[in-house]
């Protein structure tokens, strides 16, 4: 027997106006046996358009998204646009709420357990409900990220490949429409269990962003998506061009993370960048060292780049072990694009 959702709101997702409440999912833990996860969802619709699936909090220590998401919900007025936006700003919210990664109730990542399991832990529900109720409502899938409390990234939007050009075309449309300064292709080493990934397999357009990260809220990148969200409502015509008609947007340099891309730590101790993000760099030089604190007579462990590209992503924290990343280096997109 199929599983259905046991998930419940109050919101009608036909009804035109705006509508602010929760989707509660059950939790029966040993605080409270019949307790739910509020997550809160928005829908503001007006007459006919497509249907715009917004998301932020996917991890709960990455903010950008979930406070431009924020302004959106209390600035809009339905009578402005033309179809429906269903917004779910903090929809991890048990890790939002812990500003984690990963989710307290169960520690696991909400982006690597999709299409998800109506009858698995907290966050696998979360993704089933996303890939069943509301990834079938949308036309398009806008999921906001950053780069959390482990890494710093250049604030950017990201391509999520699709095998069928014409689909790969409107995702990149897309992205391009968001006008963030970067735009990078990111498959995250082929996982198939990410939100976007799924979203492209059920057919939406597909439109992701990292918004620089470190654990605290960039102004830049939050500049970057309050801008980047309005252009995309004026692309898919969901709001009208401002009153100059549609943003000069002229497609940007494309890159993508290849196997390469990434520096690895290979010691336990403390690491020290050599590169600011946006550097370009090159294979075979040295990326940082690792320090080695409690043996000072030990020379640092130099670790090097595998990439020619700039760098994109630099690791947060000082302390690493083998295996963190440290590094992410991107190089200009070598795939065909439409």
């Amino acid at each position: 027997m199929k599983l259905v959702s046991t998930a419940s709101t109050d919101i009608d997702f036909e009804k035109d106006g705006k509508q602010i409440g929760f989707v509660n999912l059950p939790l029966s833990v040993h605080e409270d046996a019949w307790g739910v996860v509020p997550i809160p969802l928005t829908v503001i619709k007006n007459g006919k358009g497509p249907t715009i699936l917004l998301q932020g909090g996917n991890h709960g220590d990455e903010y950008e998204g979930p406070i431009a998401l924020g302004e959106l919900i209390r600035d809009l007025d339905p009578a402005s646009i033309a179809g429906r936006l269903i917004i779910v700003p903090a929809i991890n919210l048990p890790a939002v709420v812990a500003g984690r990664r990963t989710s307290p109730v169960d520690d696991l990542n909400l982006n690597r357990v999709f299409p998800g399991d109506h009858g698995g832990t907290i966050t696998a529900q979360i993704a089933a409900y996303i890939s069943d109720v509301l990834f079938p409502m949308a036309d398009v899938f806008v999921d906001l990220h950053s780069g959390g409390s482990s890494s710093v990234n250049v604030p950017s939007a990201a391509i999520e490949p699709a095998a069928d050009p014409a689909h790969f075309k409107r995702n990149v449309d897309a992205v391009v429409a968001f006008g963030a300064p970067m735009v990078v292709v990111i498959s995250n080493r082929g996982d198939p269990r990410t939100s976007t990934a799924t979203a492209v397999r059920a057919g939406l357009t597909v439109v992701g962003t990292e918004l620089a990260g470190g654990g605290g809220v960039s102004v830049e990148a939050l500049a970057v998506v309050r801008r980047g969200l309005r252009n995309l409502l004026a692309h898919f015509g969901v709001l009208p061009p401002g009153k100059d008609g549609p943003p000069s947007i002229t497609r940007p340099d494309i890159y993508e993370i290849t196997p390469d891309a990434y520096v690895l730590a290979t010691e336990t101790g403390v690491f020290e960048p050599l590169h600011l993000n946006g550097v370009e760099v090159h294979a075979g030089e040295p990326a940082g060292r690792i320090h080695f604190l409690a043996n000072p007579g030990r020379a640092p462990e130099t670790l090097y780049y595998r990439a020619d590209g700039i760098v994109y992503v630099r690791r947060q924290p000082g302390q690493v072990r083998p295996g963190n990343v440290c590094m992410v280096v991107a190089t200009p997109y070598r795939g065909q694009l439409p």
